[in-house]
């Protein structure tokens, strides 16, 4: 499964880069592929190009806060999950993702 998203907390900074990671370690452990993109407080960082978002199978938004280009993902599969859902289990949630693409 090829995963994009974009972590942002109200703060932008500390959520929005533990959650990163959190999803980043996750994916890899499942074997996926994943970027995520971060709107934190230093900006805007691993910013996703469309090639990025054509490919992939599924979008994570995981932000507590209004994020900017959300119009990037129309037509795609958007997820929204908040940030402390994904903090506590991602790689569940990422499973959980899987098995709802294979139902589709």
């Amino acid at each position: 499964m090829k995963i994009v998203g974009i972590t942002a907390c109200t703060a932008g900074i500390a959520h929005t880069y533990l959650v990163r990671e959190k999803l980043v370690n996750a994916a890899r452990e499942l074997g996926h592929e994943i970027k995520i993109e971060t709107q934190g407080s230093i900006g805007v960082e691993d910013i996703l190009d469309d090639q990025d978002i054509a490919q992939a199978d599924v979008v994570i938004i995981s932000a507590d806060i209004e994020i900017s280009g959300r119009e990037r993902f129309k037509g795609k599969k958007i997820l929204d999950m908040p940030m402390k859902m994904v903090m506590k289990a991602p790689k569940k949630l990422l499973m959980q993702i899987e098995e709802k693409l294979k139902e589709s």
